[in-house]
């Protein structure tokens, strides 16, 4: 038995024959109109360090100002004629110590509460970093952006001053070659004592090591790359004789810009350029205007940069020992060894090493020998004259 069509479906078949294509891309319209949202505009500069600001104010009104908080702007790499485009900014929280010199727990975590109130009222999502004892950090994102990078950082506690300490024979050691590689630095900061930080400048992570370095208790020094005798041009920039005031002057603040709180420098390298006169006779009033000292590396015997820095007005100083010339365990041990006879009898050494894995495990081991054989350790700055 054939039915005959109801007149519905008769009107439908009419309309699909009819217009079917215009139907069709009609309801797929819809369709993706339902189902895409239209992206959100990036968030602005502005937009971003308004919520710095919010986040600042939240840290230290929740440690009742007993916190130190910090902000410094993350750039995309400086291009030439371009205007510099902020990538994020990092915010540095150095939590209290209690009367004992134990970290403040109650300020941490009425710190943690208010960061998480704010990052929750603008929809914020946090990503756990990598710390290391004393240094924690996490990124917040919005919308799949980094906008805040935080450091909470526990100070190391501070030493109490000694009642003998000017009859005290005195070891400042300085680290090296801090800057690009975070692994290295985070090894460095497990360690307890007072050293001298000196940080490479222009490297990745140059400024966020020294900020941290200075928040942890170190002192920071930077790590001035100068020409070699050798030739190898191991930094992009350096300090080499030839150049003229302007381009010395230039070159150096440039470099000093991304070492946040360096309080002194060396040399990196500077066979070369710490023989030079000029070059030396150029650099050391720069230092003097800055109120900085200067640590002579000695990579050569020719060095005029002690003797220049004095002339100058510069508290200066030398290096007696490098601790890893040899990397091996044993030999930095011996190294090590030395640099406390020289602090015995001459009164005061300065050690200088690098953060490689080797030196670092023999330095975890033997600091406390110093206290035990009557040496205070100090930094750079002490020994600088």
């Amino acid at each position: 038995m054939n039915r005959r069509p109801d007149k519905l479906g008769l009107f439908a078949a009419h309309v699909f024959s009819l217009g079917s294509l215009p139907f069709l891309l009609l309801a797929a319209a819809l369709f993706f109109a339902a189902g895409c949202k239209k992206p959100s505009a990036p968030i602005s500069s502005v937009a971003i360090r308004n919520i710095t600001r919010e986040f600042v104010f939240a840290s230290r009104n929740a440690s009742g100002g007993r916190a130190e908080v910090g902000m410094r702007p993350e750039y995309v790499s400086r291009q030439p004629g371009k205007q510099q485009t902020l990538v994020a900014d990092r915010i540095y929280i150095t939590l209290p110590l209690t009367k004992a010199g134990a970290p403040d727990q109650a300020a941490h975590d009425a710190i943690e509460a208010e960061l998480a109130r704010v990052a929750e009222f603008h929809h914020m999502r946090r990503i756990a970093r990598p710390g290391t004892t004393g240094l924690e950090r996490f990124d917040y994102l919005i919308d799949g952006r980094r906008t805040q990078s935080i450091h909470i950082i526990t100070p190391l506690p501070k030493a109490e001053a000694a009642h003998t300490a000017g009859q005290q024979p005195r070891l400042a050691i300085v680290i090296d070659d801090l800057g690009y590689d975070r692994a290295q630095a985070d090894a460095l900061f497990r360690l307890a004592y007072p050293l001298t930080i000196s940080v490479l400048p222009h490297e990745p992570n140059s400024g966020e090591i020294a900020e941290e370095a200075h928040r942890r208790g170190y002192q920071v020094m930077l790590h001035l790359p100068m020409a070699s005798n050798a030739g190898d041009k191991e930094e992009a920039v350096d300090l080499h004789p030839g150049m003229n005031s302007s381009a010395v002057e230039k070159t150096f603040a440039d470099m000093l810009e991304t070492v946040p709180y360096a309080a002194g420098v060396n040399n990196h390298e500077g066979s070369l350029g710490t023989a030079d006169q000029k070059l030396m006779d150029e650099l050391m009033p720069l230092l003097r205007l800055r109120h900085l000292f200067f640590i002579d590396s000695r990579t050569t015997a020719a060095t005029v940069a002690e003797t220049a820095a004095h002339a100058a007005g510069v508290a200066a100083s030398s290096r007696n020992v490098f601790l890893d010339d040899d990397q091996t365990a044993s030999e930095t041990r011996k190294q090590f060894e030395l640099a406390l006879r020289d602090a015995r009898k001459k009164g005061s050494a300065l050690a200088i090493g690098h953060p490689h894995p080797e030196t670092l495990d023999v330095l975890n081991e033997m600091l406390p020998e110093a206290a035990r054989q009557g040496v205070r350790l100090v930094f750079a700055s002490d020994l600088a004259r």
